[in-house]
């Protein structure tokens, strides 16, 4: 005969676990949304100068002149966003092509090796980044790349001007091979977990491998590979010292992809440590409260389309 009350502690022992398994992650949620209302907190607090001094107008001002006080965030914003488009439009179809060789196509040893060289890739730092691209990326690109671009296509006016090497195109192209890495290794796994038995239910039916790839991995995965996207997206509108070192860090805007210009996080890195005056101190942080808005706008836009495209998949 059973004991009445046999396995009463395992359950009492199971749901006391549960319950601090649940506070202990509600515990770290909070934490998340506590760090960062107080980053914005923080942000609001230092820039209240340049609000109250500026106001709406410090977004649209072309003018950063720390002589006369008077500061714009326009030409800083332009090139954030300019170098990150030049850097997502060459890393996203880059990263998707290697993720789908190396998951439909490459031999295993292959795909292991290209594999461990794209992780190595991602594990380089930042600054390592910057100075190949001044030193060695920035001559190859005003000796070979800009002088065939401006011959190819210097009738639109984003290949006119001198090729000095640095400029936005060399930064957004530093910055592609930067969040390249991240973009390939998460559609990677995202596509190496479609189900086997859904490839070969369509390679049963006669598709080819492209068919296979477009219609059943790609579309399976797809959610996951929009979040590598805005993953990579997060990483280059936020990339700070490779883009220092090549972008050229001039406050001004010009439709030429060979001119230099700057971008909120290499303005910020150049002179924070300059801003003695409180109105230019309160004005970068000011900058940094726009690129944390942008950010968390962008985010929002990649939480929203993931929802919808889920709702259109039926998974929701």
């Amino acid at each position: 005969m059973i004991p009445k009350n046999t396995g009463e502690p395992g359950r009492w022992r199971q749901r006391r676990f549960d319950s601090l398994f649940r506070w202990v992650s509600l515990t770290c949620a909070a934490c998340i949304i506590v760090i960062v209302m107080g980053v914005l907190a923080e942000l609001i607090y230092g820039a209240r100068l340049s609000i109250a001094e500026t106001g709406i107008r410090f977004l649209y001002s072309l003018k950063w002149n720390p002589v006369t006080q008077q500061f714009g965030a326009l030409s800083s914003v332009f090139g954030t966003l300019v170098s990150t488009a030049i850097a997502m439009v060459i890393a996203v179809p880059l990263a998707l092509v290697i993720a789908l060789f190396l998951t439909e196509l490459a031999p295993p040893v292959l795909a292991t090796a290209v594999g461990g060289a794209i992780e190595l890739l991602a594990a380089i730092p930042s600054i390592i980044f910057g100075m190949w691209g001044l030193f060695v990326f920035a001559p190859f690109m005003s000796e070979y790349v800009q002088p065939f671009l401006g011959r190819v296509g210097g009738s639109l006016p984003f290949f006119q001007g001198p090729p000095m090497g640095i400029g936005m195109l060399t930064a957004g192209i530093i910055l592609a091979l930067m969040i390249l890495p991240f973009i390939t290794t998460v559609s990677r796994e995202v596509f190496a977990m479609v189900p086997p038995v859904v490839k070969e239910s369509a390679y049963g039916l006669g598709s080819t491998t492209w068919e296979v790839t477009g219609k059943v991995t790609v579309r399976y995965g797809i959610q996951g590979v929009v979040g590598a996207c805005f993953l990579g997206l997060g990483r280059a509108i936020g990339e700070t010292m490779a883009v220092t070192f090549v972008i050229g860090n001039t406050h001004r805007i010009s439709s030429s992809l060979f001119a230099a210009g700057n971008s909120i996080a290499s303005t910020l890195a150049n002179e924070f440590t300059e801003a003695t005056a409180d109105i230019y101190l309160s004005s970068l942080v000011e900058l940094g409260l726009v690129l944390f808005l942008i950010t968390a706008l962008i985010q929002a836009a990649a939480q929203f389309w993931l929802w919808r495209m889920g709702r259109r998949m039926g998974d929701v």
